[in-house]
């Protein structure tokens, strides 16, 4: 048996990573107050990882965090809007300095849905989307590239989060699509200019139908705030939901079900591991087979 296949071996076995397969590594995962991002943040921690937990909400920020911590992990909540160039400034800046001046992992995982049909969508939703999902991801980015662009034999990985919206388009999500797509666009680039040289991998994890805030029923009351105070509601109407019937409503998913937050979240996981190595540029659908 080769070196290279016992190797392989023993990472199938998690033998070689007694730590955690992220043990020492520096992520920063925002919108990981709830949902899928927290549920990243916990799976994240429990591989070894440090986890920056970025949030617009400074308490669920820290309650994840304590969670962590309570399970003997490293965790740190950087709170702010990632809409604000000064937050991205900041997050950044104690990310490092948590990680003793590296950062391993960037996870853009934070954002929200304000839909509308064409006809009716204002320049302020869709603005406000497509900055949230596309521009933001670039910016932070951006900012952390002194410490992506380093050559010093560890690994580096980018991971966004898109949906099929982003792949197939969706009716009364233009702003949406539009800014979920952008983001295979941002992950190929960066595969193709960081990948050569300093070996930064980067994927981009579309999502299906998760159960989330933004899944579940509008009339559940949940909501989100703009930076100028204006509330976005979250969700789908519950006649929606309902006109297909709920024996119709999961048809087009091979596995007749949506997907759990925790299984969303190890989809990310695994794209951040060793275990995809030598996985780059790609877009992974984490759909329940949905649109294939």
């Amino acid at each position: 048996m080769s070196s290279s296949t016992a190797r392989v071996g023993q990472i199938a076995g998690h033998l070689n990573y007694p730590k955690g397969m992220l043990a020492g590594q520096v992520a920063i995962i925002t919108g990981s107050g709830q949902g899928i991002g927290a549920e990243a943040a916990r799976l994240f921690a429990n591989e070894g990882a440090k986890v920056v937990v970025a949030d617009v909400d400074g308490e669920k920020a820290q309650s994840v965090v304590d969670g962590i911590t309570k399970n003997g992990g490293s965790a740190i909540a950087v709170a702010g809007d990632v809409l604000d160039d000064q937050y991205i400034a900041t997050l950044i800046k104690k990310a490092a300095e948590f990680g003793n001046g590296k950062i391993h992992i960037i996870v853009n995982n934070a954002g929200y849905t304000w839909d509308g049909v064409i006809h009716k969508m204002t320049d302020k939703q869709w603005h406000t989307i497509v900055d949230l999902h596309a521009t933001a991801p670039f910016k932070i980015i951006r900012a952390a590239a002194p410490y992506f662009r380093v050559k010093d034999g560890e690994p580096r990985n980018i991971i966004n989060i898109s949906s099929t919206s982003g792949l197939h388009g969706n009716a009364g999500q233009i702003n949406y699509a539009l800014a979920k797509a952008g983001v295979t666009g941002i992950t190929k680039t960066i595969a193709k200019e960081w990948g050569p040289q300093f070996g930064v991998r980067a994927n981009t994890v579309a999502f299906g139908h998760i159960l989330t805030r933004l899944t579940a029923a509008k009339e559940a009351g949940a909501f989100v705030t703009t930076p100028d105070g204006e509330k976005v509601a979250l969700g789908i109407p519950q006649a929606q939901k309902a006109g297909a019937g709920a024996a119709e409503q999961h048809a087009d998913i091979p596995l007749r079900r949506p997907g759990t937050a925790t299984e969303a979240a190890s989809a990310v996981l695994a794209v951040a591991s060793p275990l995809m190595s030598y996985v780059n540029g790609q877009t992974i659908s984490v759909t329940g087979g949905r649109n294939i």
